[in-house]
C-alpha cells in the first residue's frame, strides 16, 4: 500500500513530528511504500521517502504562511502528488489542505491525527491567530474518513469544538526509551557528577511555561544547592528565549542542538523530568521519561492525568507547589 504522511515540520524537536516519524518507520517495516510530505524536514529518513515543500525561514513569516497556506496556489497544487496513494494521513494544519484536496479530487482515504491546538494565553494577536487557525483547521478535517485523538482529553475537545467523533490512539513509545538507558555521556559532557539533575525536553515557547519552571527552580535552589536544570529544546520564539536566558543562572543548562541519538541518554541522566507546560494534548517526553523509570513533575492540565502515572501533578500555575513537589520527589 502507498501511504503519504503529512506533517508541517519533520523535526526531532517536535513531539508531533516524532510520532509521524515512528509511524513512517512502522509502516515501512511492514513493507508499505511510505512518503512523508513536510514544509520543512530535518529528520533523516529510514526506509521511506521525504519530500520537503518549503516555507519562509523567518519564524513570524512561517506562522503567517502556515495560517494562509491555501493562498499559495503553487503550494496547494502539491495535492496532485498524492494522486496515486492509497492512504493519506495528516498530523497537523496546514497539511490538512493537501489531504482534503486529495480526497475531494481523487477520493483518496484521508485519516487525521488530532494532536490538539493550544489556545492558551497568547494576547490579542495570538487569540485572533488561533481563531482563524481553528476555523480553517475545522474546515479541512470535517470530511475525514477517520479521526484519531492522541488522548481522551483531545477526543472530548474535538467533539466539543468540531462535532467530530474520534478514536483514542495513544502515542507509541519507542523501545529505545527503557529503564536500562544510561546517562553517563550527558553527565560527563556537562560535568554533572554528584548533582541532582532536573530535565525538560521540548520546544522553547511560551505555552511550555519554561519561565515558570525557571522561577520554580530558583525556589528549589534555595533548599538544594546540588540541583542542576537541563533545558533541551529548540527556541521557536526568539524574544522569549532571550528572556529565559536573562532569567537563568549558572545552574541552568540550555543544550541547544543535540543529536537525536543522545535523547535516551538525557532521560538516563536525569533524576526527575520536570515541565511547567500550560497546555498539552499528550506530552511525549513525559511518557518517554516514565518509560525510562523517571518520575515526572507537571501541572494538572490537559492530558497529564492520563499520561503522568509516576510522579506528581500540581495545580496549574502554582510555582510554590511545583517547587515543593520537586523537593519531595528528590528526597
Amino acid at each position: 500500500m502507498k501511504i503519504a504522511i503529512l506533517t508541517p515540520t519533520f523535526s526531532y524537536y517536535s513531539g508531533i513530528d516524532r510520532v509521524a516519524q515512528q509511524q513512517a518507520e512502522s509502516f515501512s517495516r511492514k513493507r508499505h511504500k511510505v512518503t512523508v510530505f513536510a514544509l520543512e524536514a530535518k529528520i533523516r529518513a529510514k526506509g521511506y521517502k521525504v519530500i520537503e515543500l518549503g516555507m519562509p525561514k523567518n519564524p513570524m513569516l512561517q506562522r503567517l504562511y502556515r495560517l494562509f497556506f491555501f493562498l499559495d496556489l503553487k503550494a496547494m497544487k502539491n495535492y496532485q502528488k498524492l494522486k496515486d496513494f492509497d492512504l493519506v494521513i495528516s498530523h497537523f494544519y496546514p497539511m490538512n489542505w493537501l489531504a482534503y484536496m486529495a480526497k475531494k479530487k481523487y477520493n483518496i482515504r484521508y485519516e487525521y491525527y488530532n494532536h490538539g491546538i493550544n489556545a492558551g494565553d497568547m494576547g490579542i494577536f495570538g487569540w485572533i491567530y488561533m481563531l482563524f487557525f481553528s476555523i480553517l483547521d475545522h474546515f479541512t478535517v470535517r470530511h475525514v474518513d477517520r479521526a484519531y485523538s492522541v488522548s481522551r482529553f483531545l477526543k472530548e475537545e474535538m467533539k466539543k469544538h468540531y462535532g467530530i467523533v474520534s478514536e483514542v490512539k495513544y502515542n507509541t513509545i519507542d523501545r529505545r526509551f527503557n529503564i536500562k538507558v544510561k546517562g553517563n555521556k550527558i553527565i560527563k559532557k556537562y560535568k554533572l557528577k554528584s548533582k541532582k539533575i532536573l530535565l525538560y525536553i521540548g520546544r522553547i515557547s511560551p505555552h511550555k511555561g519554561i519561565h515558570l519552571l525557571l522561577k520554580a527552580f530558583g525556589m528549589i535552589r534555595k533548599e538544594r544547592k546540588d540541583v542542576k536544570l537541563i533545558i533541551a529544546g529548540k527556541p521557536t520564539f526568539e524574544n522569549y528565549f532571550k528572556k529565559l536566558k536573562k532569567m537563568a543562572n549558572k545552574d541552568v543548562i540550555f543544550t541547544g542542538y543535540f543529536d537525536d541519538k543522545l535523547l535516551p541518554a538525557f532521560y538516563g541522566a536525569c533524576d526527575l523530568y520536570v515541565t511547567c507546560s500550560l497546555w498539552e494534548g499528550f506530552n511525549l517526553p513525559a511518557a518517554e521519561a516514565q518509560a525510562c523509570g523517571k518520575k515526572v513533575i507537571a501541572f494538572n492540565i490537559g492530558s497529564h492525568p492520563e499520561v503522568v502515572k509516576n510522579g506528581y501533578l500540581v495545580k496549574k500555575g502554582s510555582i510554590k507547589g511545583f517547587a515543593k513537589a520537586v523537593l519531595k520527589a528528590l528526597k
